[in-house]
């Protein structure tokens, strides 16, 4: 479990520091908007108060704090499976991505009311009009991984 706990807290620590540095020390919260790559990398503000894509969002308390306390339950979920069903380093490193990632957002959701979307990329004429975070990586790639990874034998 010393890899999930290293592997979360990587994740989780990279993903408030760029927040951080991108909210906060690039102003990102005020200006909008910065093209670093164009249109390959870009920065787009973006305050995230549902699920992916905006789903479920709603500027609601109600909202906020259920979806604080599903990130909450659905990490406790993948710690104790990664722990009563172990399949090995690459399901751990993935757990620890998956609960570092859903983690980083309950503190946003916390400290801001909403989760802090900043990425955006566009390619080959294409506008993508959504944006997201170093966590919201890290929990996707992290739940395939999990399962990916997962305890495929079964018990004799």
């Amino acid at each position: 479990m010393r890899l999930v706990f290293w592997a979360g807290l990587i994740t989780f620590a990279l993903d408030q520091l760029t927040k951080y540095i991108v909210v906060h020390a690039m102003n990102l919260r005020e200006v909008g908007a910065i093209d670093v790559w164009s249109p390959f990398i870009n920065f787009r503000m973006a305050w995230n108060y549902g699920i992916n894509f905006g789903l479920l969002s709603g500027d609601s308390d109600l909202t906020r704090w259920v979806l604080i306390l599903v990130a909450i339950v659905i990490s406790a979920s993948v710690l104790w499976w990664v722990r009563a069903d172990p399949a090995g380093r690459w399901q751990k490193i993935a757990a620890g991505l998956l609960v570092g990632g859903a983690l980083g957002n309950v503190v946003d959701r916390i400290v801001y009311g909403a989760v802090a979307d900043f990425l955006n990329m566009s390619c080959c004429g294409l506008d993508n009009p959504y944006a997201f975070n170093v966590a919201d990586i890290a929990v996707f790639a992290g739940a395939l991984g999990v399962v990916i990874f997962s305890n495929t034998e079964k018990p004799a």
